[in-house]
């Protein structure tokens, strides 16, 4: 059996992640690489945070949530998505990825991948909250990438 996993060319799990993908500095979305999506998966889902936020905001910072990819995508390009997917609405207030931007000190970014046992019906923009919902009952696996990111 594949082990699930989530990797990106640009930066290795748990290390700092490169200035060009944080929300002032280009905001580009990394490269991300999927292999090992569990069979029976019909959809995966993508959500993006910052947990650490809470000292900062009072809240885990929403970055990236975006669904309905393919189970066959192998890779996700930089600054891209793929093909028939659908994003979510950041707490930046905008549909589509926001980098990080942590406003005191070094932060801890979360890429979650989801495989799903189905499609999620939800319109672009919809949140984190109403994905996570929708997801209840259909996770067959997750998987997760971290990355540091300072101001």
């Amino acid at each position: 059996m594949s082990t699930f996993v989530l990797e990106s060319d640009s930066f290795e799990n748990g290390s700092t992640i490169p200035r060009k993908y944080g929300y002032k500095n280009g905001n580009s979305s990394p490269p991300l690489k999927i292999s090992g999506v569990p069979e029976n998966t019909q959809s995966l889902a993508l959500i993006m945070d910052d947990p650490d936020a809470m000292g900062a905001v009072g809240k885990i910072w929403v970055h990236w949530v975006i669904w309905n990819i393919e189970p066959s995508t192998k890779e996700i390009k930089e600054n891209s998505i793929p093909s028939g997917s659908i994003e979510g609405k950041t707490d930046f207030n905008e549909i589509g990825y926001g980098g990080p931007a942590p406003p005191d000190k070094e932060h801890t970014y979360i890429f979650k991948l989801y495989a799903l046992d189905e499609k999620l019906n939800l319109k672009e923009g919809s949140t984190k909250n109403q994905v996570e919902e929708a997801m209840k009952n259909h996770i067959l696996s997750e998987t997760k990438l971290e990355g540091k990111y300072a101001p």
